[in-house]
């Protein structure tokens, strides 16, 4: 009867052994989810504000770019704009002529001297 009075006492202390290390991993494991729990919002918060911040950089680029492209290109002069409504304008006004002549409809379109140096081949063309 001793032996198992002996054996009931460690058995009683070995049961309150492994309590209190389950506490102790219990309160371990508590700290550390806390713990990884912290460092994720604090991750988390460090990526917002990066975020922000490069935004902010990125809109900060985008105007010193569009600053410097307006410093760069200067407004044309009134003539030089003049003179370029009047290029496209001979532009659009011979382009019917070019494009019949381009796809072999007609003679070239410019003098009848030139036609020479230029042959209109229709049955080329057609080709």
């Amino acid at each position: 009867m001793a032996s198992l009075f002996t054996q009931e006492i460690h058995l009683s202390k070995r049961h309150e052994e492994i309590l209190s290390q389950r506490l102790m991993l219990l309160q371990k494991m508590k700290n550390k989810f806390g713990d990884e729990n912290t460092e994720r919002a604090s991750l988390l918060q460090a990526t917002e504000t990066a975020s922000r911040r490069n935004l902010r950089l990125l809109k900060d680029i985008d105007a010193a770019e569009e600053a410097f492209q307006t410093k760069l290109i200067p407004h044309p002069q009134p003539s030089m704009l003049s003179l370029e409504t009047r290029y496209w304008a001979s532009v659009e006004e011979h382009i019917p002529k070019w494009e019949l002549f381009l796809l072999g409809r007609a003679p070239y379109p410019i003098g009848a001297e030139n036609q020479n140096e230029v042959p209109f081949v229709q049955t080329e063309a057609k080709l």
